[in-house]
């Protein structure tokens, strides 16, 4: 573990705690620099419209498991067209046919954590390896199993500091941004989907309560 990195986090989480978000995603371009990547899931592009606004060589990393909704790839794609930044879609290993044949079909029913740890845990800790910090648009007001994050924290598994520039954000936070920015919004958030994840494993709902409907879990296990 890189103790001084530890410790800048949890100095940081203090002193950006209440600052505004464009402060701490600028903090974390001018403290790490190249080794700085932020990771989008394409409901919107609050994150990615910010980053542009400061620098346009720090990198995007978004999921592509292989189950997305056509308009969350769609939502890949325009922001790719739009900004000036290094967009990269990371796949799992296995496409779902080769998921298919070794697990059995529709995995995603018989054994969920599973198949969100090979389709987006194990892609994301692939192409997180070379950064040393990481950013998020997770916010505490999506489910009360976020209400803790902390604005810089400690991603002690994968041994790298991680940002949410958004944490304090309400919904209307993120409805004056996009709407004062003109901000690239996935169709399905206009179509009673107030979170968006792979499309056997989200029905509309309100805030992540279509998430995984019908059972206990909450999380994908990312974050």
């Amino acid at each position: 573990m890189d103790a001084a990195l530890k410790t800048r986090a949890l100095r940081a989480a203090e002193d950006l705690e209440g600052a505004p978000a464009e402060e701490i995603l600028g903090w974390a371009a001018e403290e790490f620099g190249s080794k700085l990547v932020v990771a989008a899931s394409m409901a919107e592009a609050v994150l990615v419209d910010m980053l542009a606004r400061i620098r346009s060589d720090i990198p995007v990393v978004f999921i592509d498991t292989g189950y997305h909704f056509a308009e969350t790839i769609g939502t890949r794609d325009a922001v790719a067209a739009t900004y000036d930044l290094p967009i990269i879609s990371v796949r799992p290993q296995l496409t779902v046919a080769g998921q298919d044949a070794v697990h059995g079909a529709d995995l995603y029913r018989t054994d969920p954590d599973l198949c969100c740890r090979m389709r987006k845990v194990v892609p994301l800790d692939r192409a997180l390896a070379p950064y040393r910090a990481w950013a998020a648009g997770s916010r505490r007001a999506e489910s009360a199993g976020r209400k803790n994050l902390k604005v810089v924290d400690w991603d002690a598994r994968r041994g790298k500091v991680k940002i949410h520039p958004l944490v304090t954000w309400t919904d209307e936070d993120v409805e004056r941004y996009v709407a004062e920015h003109n901000v690239i919004v996935n169709p399905l958030l206009s179509d009673g989907y107030e979170s968006v994840g792979c499309w056997p494993c989200t029905q509309r709902g309100a805030g992540r309560a279509g998430r995984w409907a019908g059972s206990t879990k909450t999380e994908c296990g990312i974050h």
